[in-house]
C-alpha cells in the first residue's frame, strides 16, 4: 500500500521506515485517541474507516473527516508538538500502522519531500476546514446534508449502488445538522429512488439525482 506521505522517497527509505511502526488493530467503535491526549505518533490507515471529530464547549459534535486506507491521522499534533486537536474512532473493524513522530521527524530531516508533502497536506485540512466554516454559515443544513451523503459515497467507492454503513447520527455530525434534518432529507431522497435507507446504513442508488438535490434550496429539497 502506498501513501501520500511518502511521495518522492526512494522505496527502500519507505520500507526502513514502516519496518520501525507498530502494526495495530481496532474494533468497530473503538476510539484510537481522545482530544487533547499527548501526540506522540502519525497514523497510516491500512484497512478500515476512521471517524476524526471534536465536541464543542456546548456538547454539540462535529465530525470533521473520514479517513479510509492510503491516508493517514495524527499528523498535524506530532509535527506541531501539540496535543490532539480531535478525538478519532475507528468507524469499523481497522487496521494501521502506528509511526513514532520522532520517526516522521527524521525522515523529513533525510527527505525534504517529506516536509513539502506534511506542508500540502496540512494547508488542505486548513481549506477544508475553511470550506465547512463558511458553508455552516451561508447554506442551509438540508443542502448540506445532501453533500455530505455525495461525499460519503465517494468515499465508500465505486458506482452506484452504493452502501453506506453509518448511522444517521454520524451523517448529522459530518454534515453540522440535527438528526431530524437528516432523517427527512433521506427521506425525501428516498422517495425520488436516490437512495435507500435501512437500518444503520444508507445506500446512495442516484449519485447524479442527488448531486441535484445538494443544488436545491430548502422549499424544493422539502418538495
Amino acid at each position: 500500500m502506498e501513501w501520500r506521505l511518502f511521495e518522492g522517497i526512494p522505496g527502500e527509505d519507505v520500507r526502513a521506515v514502516l519496518a520501525l511502526a507498530r502494526r495495530t488493530t481496532y474494533r468497530r467503535g473503538e476510539v484510537v485517541f481522545h482530544h487533547r491526549d499527548p501526540a506522540d505518533a502519525v497514523h497510516l490507515v491500512v484497512k478500515g474507516r476512521f471517524d476524526v471529530r471534536i465536541t464543542t464547549a456546548h456538547g454539540d459534535v462535529v465530525a470533521l473527516a473520514i479517513r479510509g486506507p492510503g491516508e493517514t491521522f495524527g499528523e498535524l499534533a506530532v509535527v506541531t508538538g501539540a496535543e490532539r486537536s480531535a478525538t478519532v474512532t475507528s468507524l469499523e473493524q481497522g487496521e494501521t500502522l502506528v509511526l513514532r513522530g520522532s520517526e516522521l521527524r527524521r525522515l523529513a530531516r533525510r527527505h525534504a519531500s517529506v516536509g513539502e508533502v506534511l506542508v500540502r497536506m496540512l494547508a488542505e485540512h486548513v481549506a477544508l476546514l475553511s470550506e465547512r466554516l463558511v458553508e455552516a454559515y451561508t447554506v442551509d443544513a438540508e443542502t448540506r446534508v445532501a453533500r455530505r451523503v455525495l461525499e460519503l459515497g465517494r468515499i465508500y467507492g465505486g458506482r452506484p449502488p452504493v452502501a453506506i454503513p453509518l448511522i444517521q447520527e454520524d451523517i448529522a455530525a459530518l454534515a453540522g445538522a440535527s438528526r431530524a434534518t437528516v432523517n427527512r432529507v433521506l427521506r425525501v431522497a428516498e422517495r425520488r429512488g436516490l437512495v435507500e435507507l435501512s437500518r444503520g446504513r444508507t445506500v446512495l442508488r442516484d449519485q447524479e439525482g442527488m448531486a441535484r438535490l445538494a443544488r436545491q434550496r430548502p422549499t424544493e429539497a422539502g418538495g
